[in-house]
């Protein structure tokens, strides 16, 4: 707004210009390093997948997994019957129905227990009065 600033700036020093012509810049890039890949493009190894056995949340349960994974779903299914029918649902039946390794089943059912949740009667008894 004020004349004498907008004089100022557009008011060419010539004392910086001729620094700024004695000023020589260079700049190069680093080289470049190209990896020997010999012009092979190796496919890169796609995870196999597997359908999943489909708990009661239908739209929100998971559809695939990578094999060697279960599902929260699937995990409290297979602790559930193996916990009630572990002469039926032995480790070796588990690992090869949902595609794991018999050492992560074992792991799994030894490590990972489902609770029992269990109601006690309520006491009909009136507190003692003190």
């Amino acid at each position: 707004d004020q004349p004498e600033i907008k004089e100022e700036i557009l008011r060419k020093d010539d004392r910086l210009l001729t620094l700024l012509k004695d000023v020589y810049v260079e700049s190069r890039d680093p080289p470049v390093q190209v990896k020997d890949g010999g012009g092979e493009h190796l496919p890169c190894k796609q995870e196999e997948k597997r359908l999943t056995k489909l708990g009661h949340l239908g739209a929100l349960d998971v559809k695939k997994v990578s094999k060697g994974k279960i599902s929260i779903v699937e995990a409290l299914t297979l602790l559930n019957n193996h916990k009630l029918h572990p002469q039926i649902w032995t480790a070796e039946k588990i690992a090869a129905e949902y595609s794991l390794e018999l050492k992560d089943v074992n792991s799994l059912l030894e490590f990972f227990i489902p609770f029992t949740v269990q109601e006690f009667p309520k006491e009909t008894k009136k507190a003692i009065k003190s």
